[in-house]
This record gives C-alpha cells, sequence and structure tokens, in this order.
C-alpha cells in the first residue's frame, strides 16, 4: 500500500509490517494503526508512522541499544491482550521527544514503552505503574 506521509513523502508500506495498537498510544486513542519506518539503518531512532494521520509520526528508540539500567515487567493483562507467547517475538521501543533547537536536550519516556509483538503484528503503549521510570528521562547527560 502507498501513503502519502508529511515528513517521510510517499512511501510503500507491505501490509504485515502494520501493527495495530490494542492498546492505544495515549492521547491517540482514535489511532491504531502504526509502522515503523527506518529512513536510515545506521541511526538509533527510527519512526512510528501514523498510517490514519500521515502527518503524525513519532520519533522512538529501542533503549537496549543505550547503556541504561532498564528493565521491564510486563503486567499479565498486557501479555494476554497482545497475545505474547515468547519474550522472542517482543520489541520494545520508547517514544522521544526531541527539541527542534536543542537536540541535546531529547527526552526518552521510559514510564510508558511501547511493546510490538512481532508474532500477530498487535502493539501498545503501557504504563508501568509504580516502576520510578520517567516520562522525560534525559537521553545525553551532562558532563
Amino acid at each position: 500500500m502507498k501513503l502519502n506521509t508529511l515528513r517521510f513523502g510517499e512511501i510503500e508500506i507491505e501490509e504485515n509490517r502494520i501493527f495495530e495498537f490494542v492498546m492505544p498510544i495515549i492521547g491517540f486513542n482514535h489511532l491504531s494503526k502504526f509502522v515503523i519506518l527506518e529512513p536510515n539503518k545506521e541511526a538509533l531512532f527510527k519512526w512510528l508512522q501514523s498510517i490514519e494521520d500521515p502527518a503524525l509520526a513519532f520519533p522512538i528508540i529501542s533503549v537496549a541499544a543505550l547503556d541504561y539500567d532498564y528493565t521491564i515487567d510486563i503486567p499479565d493483562n498486557v501479555v494476554e491482550v497482545l497475545g505474547i507467547t515468547a519474550v522472542e517475538s517482543l520489541l520494545v521501543m520508547n517514544i522521544t521527544s526531541i527539541p527542534q533547537e536543542d537536540p541535546k536536550g531529547t527526552t526518552i519516556n521510559l514510564l510508558a514503552p511501547l511493546i510490538f509483538n512481532l508474532d500477530n503484528q498487535k502493539a501498545g503503549q503501557v504504563v508501568l505503574s509504580g516502576s520510578g521510570y520517567d516520562i522525560s528521562y534525559p537521553m545525553f547527560k551532562e558532563v
């Protein structure tokens, strides 16, 4: 399928790469279909592009690629809703906020990761209540 996006122009998307957010992204309950885009395979950042709103794309990152002490326990109800049967089929990403005027001020939402089930293309944003993680954790520490 072809999608005309604001950020990336017209792109071709394979239907089997579209994730259905059965647990919506907070504040975007009306949107459920997204695709992960990797415009630059070498970059840490990827983009979560909405299929239903071509103007909406979130910069996302895998915290596993960074040197952070970050572990999550996925609640049983999330395992059930997303149909998770194997940890190997999971992809955990976090939404980032990159200030245009100061990219060094980039923050990562560690409190509410995005959980993707690669086996069935279901996904959801999960709030890790009581985890102590921050919604806007600084990506770059001051030297």
